[in-house]
C-alpha cells in the first residue's frame, strides 16, 4: 500500500536491533485518516471472506482494528495482557512473546466473545516473528471458531513470522512488507507486492 510505505519512509525511524519506530502515526499518536485508508484496503483484500469479528491484541493493534471493523460492520475483540476484575467467567488464554518488549505475556479473551460460529479476521500493527498472531490463532481454534485471515499493517519480511504463517496455510495480507532496514543510513527497502 503505497500511502503507508510513503508514510513509513517519511516518518519512520530505524533503530538498532531491527526496530522500526512508527509511533508518530501508527502506534502512539495515530493518524486516523491513514487508518481509514488501511481499513478500506483490508475490506477490499478480505471481501471474499465471511468476517463476523475482528480480533487483535492490546494495545497497538486496537486502533487499527477498530477502523477495520467499521468497514466490515462487525465488533472488535481484543486479547488482554492482564487479568482484571472486569473479566468474569471463563477465558481462553495463551502465552505470547513480544518482539518489541522482549517479554512473555499471558493474554486472555473472555469465552463470551469468541464462539464456534465466528469467522475471525486477525488485525495487528506489526508482524515480526509471528508469536502474537500464533497465540491469537490458538485462541480461535480453542473456541472452535474459524480463522479467515490475518491483516497486518507492517510486516518485517526479513523475519520468519509471515513465511511461517503462510506455510501453515494461513492467509496473510500485509499492507507494507519490509525486506531490509539499515539503522545507520535509515534506508528501508519494501518488497514489491
Amino acid at each position: 500500500m503505497k500511502i503507508l510505505e510513503d508514510r513509513i519512509r517519511r516518518d519512520g525511524v530505524v533503530k538498532a536491533g531491527n526496530v522500526l519506530k512508527v509511533d508518530s502515526f501508527l502506534n502512539h499518536q495515530m493518524d486516523v485518516e491513514l487508518f481509514n485508508e488501511m481499513g478500506r484496503e483490508f475490506k477490499r483484500l478480505f471481501a471474499d471472506r465471511p468476517i463476523s469479528k475482528i480480533l487483535t491484541i492490546e494495545a497497538s493493534g486496537i486502533g487499527i482494528a477498530c477502523i477495520v471493523a467499521q468497514h466490515f460492520h462487525v465488533p472488535v475483540v481484543f486479547a488482554k495482557k492482564t487479568q482484571s476484575i472486569n473479566i468474569d467467567g471463563e477465558v481462553y488464554s495463551t502465552k505470547i512473546e513480544s518482539f518489541t518488549h522482549k517479554r512473555v505475556y499471558d493474554v486472555i479473551v473472555s469465552k463470551k466473545y469468541i464462539a464456534p460460529g465466528d469467522h475471525i479476521l486477525i488485525i495487528d500493527d506489526f508482524l515480526a516473528n509471528g508469536c502474537a498472531v500464533q497465540g491469537l490463532i490458538q485462541m480461535i481454534h480453542d473456541a472452535g471458531a474459524t480463522v479467515e485471515g490475518v491483516g497486518i499493517a507492517i510486516e518485517k519480511g526479513q523475519q520468519a513470522g509471515g513465511s511461517t504463517l503462510r506455510s501453515q496455510g494461513i492467509r496473510v495480507e500485509s499492507l507494507a512488507i519490509i525486506d531490509s532496514m539499515d539503522d545507520v543510513t535509515g534506508e528501508i527497502v519494501f518488497r514489491q507486492q
